[in-house]
């Protein structure tokens, strides 16, 4: 079908056509966004899209992950753009899932009338969102909203009816979006509406497709065909998972996430496809998190070799290879899709925030910042994606030398740690056992490969790093490693020591301190970062329980043989999963909410290493771990 312009237009408004007076006020109706547990993700490996409960998207940036959003009423309201298709009358219940194996989400509406389901799905490589209704029992009188507003929900575009009369076609500056439609669509309220029956064995469908506004605009595949089509694109893709233990399906379904997180054409993977998620319900601690973090690196490669996905691995790893590329002195925190550098924080005024909580932030001012935690995740991620035969040795070595000689000059200054904080620096504990880990696994290459390098200079180092964590990293007060050098504060982030074989998980010192963590971070069972009324991190507020540490404790628990309790554990862990199985960053264990942007990369990915550690005969906690002495030229005594 053309998707040529009709021969008149509504001046400035968001919807084609005359303003019907049978239909409801799309604003005025459900004017708050969802719970974030409430929202389900789509994806075509470019872009997502979330989905609430009640069959509304409330966000949607297209075509790539970091591009301002068209529809932005999540961090809003509905006039900052939503499309929203449902049942005319509150129905009596509402169930969700994935069709198996794949991203495309079923909503089922349940009503006195009779039952409906809403099918919603993005093809791959087809820049497209597709919504089908189909009726399954009796009736069902429906509703259909539509308000485009680019420029993250500023931009009004201009709408034109197509020539065929069933769809539209609006621009905005650089963008343009193609609406095909089963049914009449009407303009009201600067939002296209329409109203319409379904009923049992009916499908009616609704194609919105993007493009540059400069081209001509784009025909939008046909529905039916595209469901098909991206069905056998996912279950090929799902069946490919090598994983066959206790947890296969919240694993396969991690697995998923993470993929539809992946941009398919650099082989990058967001932390989040969202912004500004607050942390805590109302507060401040929004953050931009659709870049992809050198910190993810060697979480990412591990799960996705351990889980049978090389192809998605090596993409993985030639992403890093690429993006930091360049001078070490230059290492940042986090880069763009593509590798891109500039990826400056700014606020965005005109949006309220999710349920009020400001600012929403663009970009993210991390990237700028000193955290030496990186050096290690990213030589560490060099180092495993040769050990796994993903390349060859040599071909990131001249760039991990690099990496070393540079991090030798600046290890023993003070950063911002893996917490990101805007307080001051400071020498955070974690930080140094990771710049031990990158001339750890800097000399594991060397002698496993057989490369040139000053080994000798390097062994020196690795001991003198090892000496000055245990001297000043552990506080024999609270007998355990604690957030900084001569504080007294815990720290989740220590968790970590031993999975990156810093110390064995029998030494005493790291059973006294997961003991001390279990202990004083502990809130319901979950695990919290720190204690913000003890850490100077230069936030207001408090937080939610990050979920990532929770799925750490329960690693150490796997590596001090408490089996039975780490199960316990991981079982409550998998129940703050939505209904289809997805994750945030953090948790509120009191109002029993999910917090901050969603779903989470990290989150996911802890809980696959997490499961692989309680299954797999070869675990993820084991690679990491050097079976020698981790000190390298020393023995700790305690």
């Amino acid at each position: 079908m053309s998707a040529s312009r009709g021969a008149s237009a509504n001046s400035g408004h968001a919807a084609a056509g005359h303003p019907d007076p049978k239909q409801p006020n799309p604003v005025a109706e459900h004017p708050h966004p969802a719970a974030i547990e409430d929202y389900a993700l789509i994806g075509d490996c470019h872009t997502t899209a979330l989905v609430s409960k009640m069959g509304s998207i409330d966000w949607l940036c297209w075509p790539r992950f970091d591009s301002p959003a068209c529809l932005a009423a999540l961090l809003g309201s509905p006039a900052n753009g939503r499309w929203r298709i449902a049942p005319n009358a509150a129905p009596l219940a509402v169930t969700r899932r994935y069709l198996p194996g794949t991203m495309i989400l079923e909503t089922l509406f349940e009503t006195e009338s009779g039952s409906v389901a809403l099918i919603d799905f993005m093809p791959v490589e087809s820049n497209s969102v597709v919504r089908i209704v189909e009726g399954r029992t009796g009736t069902v009188e429906m509703q259909f909203d539509l308000a485009l507003r680019f420029e993250y929900g500023s931009a009004v575009p201009w709408v034109t009816r197509l020539k065929h009369g069933s769809g539209i076609l609006a621009v905005a500056g650089p963008d343009q979006v193609v609406l095909h439609s089963d049914v009449k669509l009407h303009g009201k309220a600067m939002t296209t509406v329409a109203g319409f029956t379904a009923e049992a064995g009916q499908r009616i469908r609704f194609v919105m497709t993007h493009a540059a506004s400069h081209l001509d605009p784009p025909v939008p595949p046909d529905a039916d065909r595209a469901l098909d089509e991206t069905d056998a694109v996912w279950t090929a893709w799902s069946a490919r998972c090598t994983y066959r233990g206790t947890y296969r399906a919240q694993v396969n379904r991690s697995l998923l996430t993470l993929k539809a997180l992946s941009y398919a054409p650099t082989g990058g993977i967001v932390a989040a496809p969202t912004t500004s998620l607050p942390e805590q319900a109302g507060g401040t601690r929004n953050w931009d998190y659709r870049y992809c973090w050198l910190r993810d690196a060697t979480f990412t490669l591990i799960a996705l070799m351990h889980a049978g996905y090389r192809e998605e691995a090596e993409a993985w790893g030639a992403w890093l290879r690429r993006s930091v590329a360049g001078s070490p002195s230059q290492l940042q925190t986090l880069y763009g899709l593509s590798g891109e550098r500039l990826v400056w924080e700014c606020e965005v005024p005109w949006l309220s925030g999710y349920q009020g909580a400001s600012p929403v932030r663009i970009g993210n001012a991390a990237s700028s910042q000193l955290q030496l935690d990186i050096y290690g995740e990213l030589v560490d991620a060099l180092y495993q994606e040769a050990a796994l035969g993903l390349v060859k040795p040599t071909a990131s070595w001249n760039l991990q030398r690099s990496l070393v000689t540079h991090l030798e000059t600046i290890w023993h200054q003070p950063d911002e740690s893996i917490w990101e904080v805007r307080g001051e620096a400071q020498h955070f504990t974690f930080s140094k056992v990771m710049a031990w880990v990158a001339v750890d696994r800097a000399i594991r290459s060397a002698e496993t490969f057989k490369l040139p390098a000053p080994v000798d200079r390097w062994r020196a180092l690795r001991t003198r790093m090892h000496e000055a964590v245990c001297e000043h990293g552990f506080n024999a007060q609270r007998n355990a490693f604690v957030q900084s050098f001569g504080s007294e504060a815990l720290d989740a982030s220590l968790l970590l020591l031993p999975l990156v074989g810093f110390l064995p998980p029998e030494d005493p010192r790291i059973d006294a301190t997961v003991a001390a963590i279990g202990r004083d971070l502990m809130v319901d069972g979950l695990i919290r970062r720190y204690r913000t009324d003890e850490t100077d991190d230069g936030l207001k507020g408090e937080e939610g329980v990050f979920l990532a540490c929770s799925f750490w404790y329960v690693d150490n628990l796997v590596l001090q043989g408490r089996t039975a309790e780490a199960r316990a554990m991981f079982a409550r862990l998998l129940d703050l999963c939505n209904d289809v199985g997805l994750l945030a960053e953090e948790y509120d264990p009191i109002a029993r909410r999910q917090l901050g942007n969603f779903p989470q990369a990290f989150s996911h990915l802890a809980l696959i290493n997490t499961a692989l550690n309680l299954d797999s005969r070869d675990p993820p906690a084991d690679q990491r771990r050097d079976p020698g002495d981790p000190a390298g030229e020393v023995d700790e005594e305690y």
